[in-house]
C-alpha cells in the first residue's frame, strides 16, 4: 500500500451534515458571517490525497475509489498542488439527447448519477472506456492539508481562503461556488435543482473540520406523490414464523406504445418494528399467489426477464452491480392501493432516495397515479456552474 508523506493521513472520514427544514438565516458573529452556503452536489463524496504522483481517492466510507476514476486521478495530478488533502464530490455531467434549444440557455447539461454509478465496475477495461467517453469532474469544497501543514483545526473561513488560492476553475477540477448571502442561497435552492443538484449546504464559517461529525446543515427538496403499491420485500430479520415487512415497492403508470405500464420508481422503508409486522398482516388480502390468474396479470410479472429492461421498463428485483447477489425477490400485491409518499429528488424516472410513507389514499384510483403529477424543476444549465466540464458542451 502506498505511503503518503502528508500531515493528514488516510483514512479520514468526511465531515457530515444533518437535515434541517429551511436555510438558516445569516447572522453576524464577532469574526464575521455565521454561515457559508454552498450547492449540495449529487455525486460520490471523495477525500482526495495527493503526494507527488501518488493519488488516493477515498469514498465516504473510506473505501479507495481511485481504480474507478482514472480520469479524476489524472486531473488531480494536473490541477491540485503536489502535496495536499481535499474534500469534494465526484460528478458526471451529461447533456440530454435532443435538448438543443429546448432547455434554455447553454447546453442544458445536468448531473447524471446513474451514469456516474456505472463506474463501479469490476472490469478495468469497462472503467477505462467510460473514463474516456464520459469523463468525471471533481468539485472541491474544502482543504484539509496543504504541503506540510494540516488545516483541519483552522476555521472554515480560513480554509476557504486557501482553497481560493488554488485557482481551481476546471475543466476537470473545480472549486464549488459559495455565497454568504441567504437570499442568493434561497435562489440557488430553487434553480440549481434543474441541473441535477439536490439542495443547499450551510456550513459554520468558524468551524474546524470535524471528521464523521454532523457539523453542517443540509436543506433538501421535499415533495409528495401519490403512488401505487404493487409489492413488498421482507425485512432481513423476517422469519417464516414471524414475517416482518422490509420495504414497500412503489410504481407510477406511464404510457408506452403498447399501452400503460406500471414503472417501478422506488421503495418506502422507514417503519417501526411493530408496524413492519402489522403491515404484513394488513396487506395479506392483496398478496398474489403464484400460478393464479392474478399472477399472470401482475404488471411486474416479468421482473426476471432481461428483455423488459432492454425495453425500458423499470421493474423491481433485477440484479445490478450494487446488489452483489442479494435476494431481491418480492411478494407481489394486487396493485389496488394508493399511498402518499414524500420524496426529495428524482433521478430520471425513479426516486433518487428512499421515499417516506405519509398516508394511505383510499380516495385515489391507482390508474390516476402517473408521472404527470410530479413537479418538474425549472431547468438550469450545469455549464454555468462547471464551465468547460465534460458533458456540458
Amino acid at each position: 500500500m502506498t505511503t503518503f508523506n502528508l500531515p493528514v493521513q488516510p483514512p479520514v472520514r468526511p465531515m457530515l451534515a444533518k437535515s434541517v427544514a429551511s436555510i438558516p438565516a445569516q447572522t453576524p458573529t464577532d469574526v464575521g458571517p455565521a454561515y457559508v452556503y454552498e450547492p449540495k452536489w449529487d455525486g460520490f463524496r471523495a477525500i482526495v490525497y495527493r503526494d507527488g504522483d501518488a493519488v488516493r481517492i477515498d469514498s465516504r466510507n473510506t473505501k479507495p475509489m481511485d481504480r474507478y476514476f482514472p480520469d479524476v486521478v489524472a486531473a488531480v495530478r494536473e490541477a491540485l498542488p503536489e502535496r495536499c488533502v481535499v474534500d469534494g464530490e465526484i460528478v458526471i455531467a451529461r447533456t440530454p439527447e435532443g435538448s438543443d434549444g429546448d432547455l434554455g440557455p447553454g447546453s442544458g447539461a445536468r448531473l447524471d448519477f446513474e451514469l456516474l454509478s456505472q463506474r463501479i465496475h469490476p472490469a478495468a477495461s469497462r472503467v477505462n472506456m467510460l473514463a474516456e467517453t464520459t469523463p468525471a469532474a471533481l468539485v472541491v469544497f474544502d482543504v484539509l492539508a496543504l504541503g506540510d501543514e494540516s488545516l483541519m483545526d483552522r476555521p472554515l473561513a480560513e480554509r476557504i481562503e486557501v482553497l481560493d488560492g488554488l485557482g481551481l476553475k476546471g475543466p476537470l477540477v473545480f472549486a464549488t461556488p459559495r455565497t454568504l448571502n441567504t437570499a442568493v442561497a434561497e435562489e440557488w435552492f430553487g434553480s440549481f435543482e434543474g441541473a441535477g443538484l439536490d439542495g443547499v449546504v450551510a456550513k459554520p464559517a468558524d468551524g474546524p473540520y470535524a471528521p464523521n461529525k454532523r457539523a453542517m446543515l443540509k436543506i433538501k427538496h421535499t415533495r409528495t406523490a401519490d403512488v401505487v403499491l404493487a409489492g413488498y420485500r421482507l425485512h432481513k430479520t423476517s422469519t417464516p414464523e414471524a414475517p416482518v415487512l422490509g420495504s414497500l415497492l412503489l410504481g407510477l403508470w406511464d404510457e408506452s406504445d403498447d399501452g400503460p405500464r406500471l414503472q417501478f420508481i422506488g421503495v418506502a422503508a422507514s417503519f417501526s418494528a411493530s408496524r413492519r409486522a402489522e403491515l404484513v398482516a394488513e396487506l395479506a388480502p392483496l398478496v398474489v399467489e403464484p400460478g393464479t390468474p392474478a399472477a399472470d396479470e401482475h404488471p411486474w410479472r416479468g421482473w426476471t426477464d432481461p428483455a423488459n429492461a432492454e425495453a425500458g421498463d423499470r421493474l423491481p428485483g433485477a440484479q445490478s452491480r450494487w446488489s452483489s447477489g442479494k435476494d431481491l425477490s418480492f411478494t407481489p400485491l394486487r396493485p389496488e392501493r394508493v399511498l402518499e409518499v414524500g420524496y426529495d429528488h428524482m433521478e430520471g424516472t425513479r426516486f433518487r432516495h428512499t421515499a417516506q410513507f405519509k398516508r394511505w389514499r383510499p380516495d385515489r384510483e391507482p390508474a390516476s397515479c402517473t408521472y404527470e403529477q410530479l413537479e418538474e424543476p425549472v431547468r438550469y444549465d450545469l455549464g454555468e456552474l462547471l464551465p468547460g466540464a465534460p458533458g456540458t458542451a
